[in-house]
């Protein structure tokens, strides 16, 4: 894998699987967007609730952009470790370099407490 063009964070394992847990439960009200191009859309539209990035991406330029996409338009953005997880995570049987919630559907609590831990450590703002 090449060398990321952007700075990531880790996320903590209770906070990671809250949030696959959020995604499944968005993606049961169809609230979830898969794929860069459909991902990238959303935030720019203004929809996108919370980004994930994979990060074995390869090459990583393929989702660059987003990290400085989320902090322009002030969108909570995590990063996961793989991203056949993500796909399976996010409902399709491929791999998903990035999806995005759109609709947290009953995963709006955990999606809360995601973002404020994430404007605690000062990631999107």
């Amino acid at each position: 894998m090449s060398q990321l063009p952007f700075e990531t964070f880790e996320l903590p394992k209770e906070y990671l699987d809250a949030a696959y847990e959020a995604l499944r439960l968005a993606s049961e009200v169809r609230g979830v967007k898969r794929g860069t191009n459909e991902t990238t859309k959303a935030i720019e539209r203004g929809q996108a609730k919370l980004v994930y990035i994979a990060l074995d991406v390869d090459p990583p330029e393929i989702v660059a952009h987003l990290p400085l996409l989320c902090r322009e338009r002030k969108v909570p953005y995590i990063f996961v470790p793989s991203k056949m997880e993500l796909g399976k995570r996010a409902g399709i049987d491929v791999a998903a370099a990035s999806v995005c919630i759109v609709d947290p559907g009953e995963a709006q609590r955990i999606l809360d407490e995601i973002v404020s831990y994430l404007k605690k450590i000062n990631v999107y703002e």
